[in-house]
């Protein structure tokens, strides 16, 4: 709820602000800097919405590995694979202990286990628990010893965890190098767009080189505006950063999902940069 409600105050005062700008700043250099603003005060909740979800999903991941060890360790002790459950229904998993509770309580009510363990791995909505889930419903559908099951499928999520961490750890320079290269990629695009496109103004005013002055609008009569000739840069910038962002999400979170912060930090400084450029330059 805290969420949603700051999503709409996001996108109400991105929208106030969007008005004033056009009110007030409409056809300044200006205007477009607050655009900028504007679009980085709507979309920041939902992507700190999106952080949340990511690390929320993270977090169930890991109480989902305690979950099947305590699970194993009291099958192994002989107790039935659903009064275990119900046993732990109190226990404290952290972010995952009410989905505990409710397929505890859904079993306790008489709905079958494979129905109530359905449903607790669709409202986790983790596709590593929805993996170890199907295996834990099958083994207790043949009759098979469930508690090696489990203990097989706690050992799979710790190493799938495992690996995710290593992959973390070793992109986490790449990471770096993403985001200076692209850093490196908007300084190159300011140097052409006040050093080298305003050149074109100086050629077009020296005469006799109709082949490059008067050539750029010689069949329509009218020459391009160094703005014409650098708007293209600045959505080259935003698509740059947009699919540098995804990609890094994917390769160090396996997740273009996990990208989408990367994504929103590199298109706003992009945007921002550039146009704020203009005030100064």
């Amino acid at each position: 709820m805290i969420l949603k409600k700051a999503n709409w105050i996001g996108i109400i005062f991105g929208l106030i602000l969007i008005i004033v700008d056009f009110i007030f700043f409409f056809g300044e250099n200006l205007f477009y800097f607050l655009i900028g603003i504007a679009m980085a005060v709507i979309a920041l909740p939902f992507v700190v919405t999106t952080i949340f979800e990511t690390n929320l999903e993270k977090e169930k991941n890991e109480q989902f590995l305690e979950f099947a060890r305590a699970l194993a360790e009291n099958v192994k002790g002989g107790t039935p694979i659903g009064q275990s459950i119900k046993n732990m229904r109190n226990k404290n998993f952290g972010s995952l202990t009410e989905n505990i509770g409710k397929l505890a309580n859904q079993m306790s009510i008489g709905i079958p286990m494979s129905k109530a363990l359905h449903t607790f791995a669709e409202d986790i909505g983790s596709v590593t628990v929805k993996r170890a889930i199907s295996l834990i419903k099958e083994a207790e559908m043949a009759g098979g010893k469930i508690d090696d099951i489990l203990d097989s499928v706690a050992s799979s999520i710790y190493q799938i965890e495992k690996l995710k961490k290593e992959r973390s750890a070793a992109i986490s320079s790449l990471v770096v190098q993403g985001y200076i290269i692209f850093f490196i990629f908007i300084g190159i695009m300011l140097v052409m767009q006040f050093k080298i496109i305003p050149l074109t103004d100086q050629v077009n005013s020296v005469g006799g080189l109709e082949g490059i002055g008067g050539g750029i609008g010689a069949s329509s009569g009218e020459g391009f505006s160094t703005d014409d000739l650098s708007r293209p840069l600045l959505w080259m910038l935003l698509l740059q950063g947009l699919f540098s962002g995804l990609a890094i999400g994917k390769l160090s979170e396996g997740s273009v999902k996990a990208g989408v912060k990367h994504s929103f930090v590199m298109v706003i400084a992009a945007f921002l940069i550039s146009t704020g450029a203009k005030l100064f330059l």
